[in-house]
């Protein structure tokens, strides 16, 4: 097998209706984070810790529905400014074996009351296991999810 590196960089900017608190509640606190992140249905949120400050660790571990390959995410937090910004490194392995290892970036701004919220993620792609188009396609497809979540929460 040869071994591969590939290295890229993605931005993602979202405007959402609810203030700053809200968007920073939805990542900070482990209760609410597992109800956006990620696919509710997938046994993936089977295995879910988190210590969310600076130094803290976070990892969630399981497979995708019908018994493919055994995921793990791995994040160590890098700095944390309430309400405001979240820096962490984090490491996805595919059963076992380390496919990518990212730094990202996650920027909390007022918006007239609500957010623009801007996710700027660096990677390191392994032995073409992962790539940066993947990742800024799950990136998308969370950041949907937790724009579903904030509208469904403020009808509550």
């Amino acid at each position: 097998m040869t071994r591969t590196v590939a290295h890229d960089t993605f931005v993602i900017e979202r405007s959402y209706a609810a203030a700053p608190a809200r968007v920073f509640a939805a990542f900070a606190d482990p209760v609410t984070k597992m109800r956006w992140f990620g696919d509710p249905g997938s046994a993936m949120n089977a295995s879910h810790k988190m210590d969310f400050r600076v130094g803290g660790h976070e990892s969630m571990a399981g497979g995708t529905p019908g018994g493919g390959p055994q995921f793990s995410f791995d994040v160590d937090y890098q700095d944390i400014v309430e309400e405001e910004r979240i820096v962490y490194t984090y490491a996805m392995t595919m059963d076992g074996r380390r496919i990518s290892v990212s730094v990202a970036t996650i920027e909390i701004l007022d918006n007239d009351g609500g957010t623009r919220l801007i996710v700027t993620e660096q990677g390191v792609f392994l032995d073409g296991l992962d790539s940066n188009a993947v990742r800024e396609q799950g990136t998308h497809e969370l950041l949907d999810a937790l724009g579903r979540y904030l509208d469904m929460s403020a009808q509550s």
